[in-house]
Order: structure tokens, then sequence, then C-alpha cells
């Protein structure tokens, strides 16, 4: 396999709110399931730009979980089963701006992950990092996929959770501008609006009509992994991450929409 996603599988409870929210009284929305995850997501777009993905996850024993993985399109899913806790599930607040904020109650993302099939590249979300019950098994992965010689990216994935030390030192990690601020090493910052920019090299975001921006980072890494591993340059690379998270923006939904 020449990608290998570990982390977080989600159902998204996408809530498309047409104003600010009335504070104990009502706001009309329009709200749909999606698939979700962080880790799902990346695994979506790069299945469907054709790269070769595995993705390491975690579900609950119920017909949520069972739905989610069948929706991976071109995936090769490698899931561990949870008989305690639910598949996880976010609520996605998305304002008529196309900006969300997130309500995740990870379920059994909060749990350790499988052991990781080996690859050419290692993609981590930060939320297995993060959080207590995934952690261990998320540093052994890339233990695992260093010693194997892998190359191995990690996306910090929230600001708010991020704390000293928590990220491990690896190859490459997209941040967004705030989560740059805390975490150390090599970057492709994610720019929103403005594009993304690699050490020197920075590029601008493709012109869009704005829907929903949740999934947008995902789809970006997605983009730039799969161009490296294709043996682009880091401008090129940083295209092709900005290409998909337009197409990203501008839908519902996190993953790709398909016919």
């Amino acid at each position: 396999m020449t990608l290998v996603v570990l982390g977080d599988l989600m159902v998204d409870v996408v809530t498309r709110v047409s104003g600010p929210l009335a504070d104990g009284s009502d706001t009309p929305a329009r709200i749909s399931m999606q698939g979700g995850g962080s880790a799902a997501n990346v695994a979506a777009w790069a299945a469907q730009l054709g790269t070769p993905v595995s993705l390491v996850c975690r579900v609950g024993r119920d017909a949520r979980g069972r739905a989610a993985v069948d929706e991976l399109k071109g995936v090769d899913v490698n899931v561990t089963v949870d008989y305690e806790r639910p598949t996880g599930t976010c609520v996605v607040l998305v304002g008529p701006d196309g900006d969300r904020t997130m309500l995740p109650d990870p379920g059994a993302n909060d749990a350790p992950l499988p052991e990781i099939p080996l690859g050419k590249h290692l993609h981590v979300v930060g939320y297995a990092l993060l959080r207590e019950g995934p952690r261990a098994s998320a540093l052994a992965a890339i233990d695992r996929a260093r010693a194997a010689g892998m190359t191995v990216s990690v996306d910090p994935s929230s600001w708010a959770l991020l704390r000293p030390g928590a990220i491990p030192a690896v190859d490459l990690l997209l941040p967004n501008e705030r989560e740059a601020s805390l975490v150390e090493g090599e970057m492709a910052v994610k720019l929103g609006a403005r594009g993304a920019r690699w050490g020197d090299v920075e590029v601008p975001a493709e012109p869009v009509e704005v829907v929903d921006t949740t999934g947008a980072g995902d789809a970006f890494a997605a983009g730039l992994i799969s161009a490296r591993l294709q043996g682009s340059d880091r401008r090129a690379a940083l295209e092709a991450g900005c290409r998909l998270a337009a197409r990203a923006v501008a839908q519902v939904g996190a993953r790709p929409q398909y016919d």
C-alpha cells in the first residue's frame, strides 16, 4: 500500500444554519448525515485521486459504523470493532459564510488503534495523538513506520487540544496557522482563503464559492501527500493540495461526492 492513514472515522451531523444562533429559541437549519472523521476524509480524497490507500481506524458495533466503513469507496479499511463504545459522531455547525464549528463525541475513536500495514508513507491525524485512548498506539505506529523506512506526516488537527510535546518529530507537519504557532518542525501550513505555504514557497487558494469548509484541510492533505508520493516538488504539491481543498469547500460535507 502506498499511503497509510491512521486515525478517526466519524459520522458527521452537518447542520447548516441560516444565521446567528438564537439563544434559547429556534434557528432555521438544513441538516444532513455525512461521512466524517479526519483520517477517513483524507483516505477518501486520496482514493478518489487514484492513490492506493489504507485507513486504520476503530468503529462501534453499530449500524453507523458498518455504514461508515462501507461508504469508503476504493479504500482498504483496517478496522477494529469496539464492543463498548459507539461509532464516533460529530455535530458540525456551518454558518452562512461556510465556516464550521465542530462538537465531536469521539466514541470508539478514543481507544487503541489497530497495527498499521506497511507502505511508503504514514499520515497520522493529530486526534490520535491528542486523545489518551489511542495515543500509545499512534506513537507505536510512527515507530513501526520509521523502522520500515516509511516517511511520516502529522496533521495537528486541533489547536484547542494541542499541548507541549504531544506531537513527536516527523518528516512533515500539516498545521493551520494557529496550530503552526504551537508545533515545531518541517511544515506545510494551511492559510485558509490565502492558500498554503511550505518554507519560502507560497501558493494562493483557488477561487471558489465556499459552501462548507468541513474537511478542507483533509482534502488538502490528501492532495499534497499524493502529489509528493508521485515525485512533485513543494510548489506542485501545495497546488495539488489547494486544488483538492477548493473542491471540498464547494460542496456540503467532508468527503468526495459520488454519483
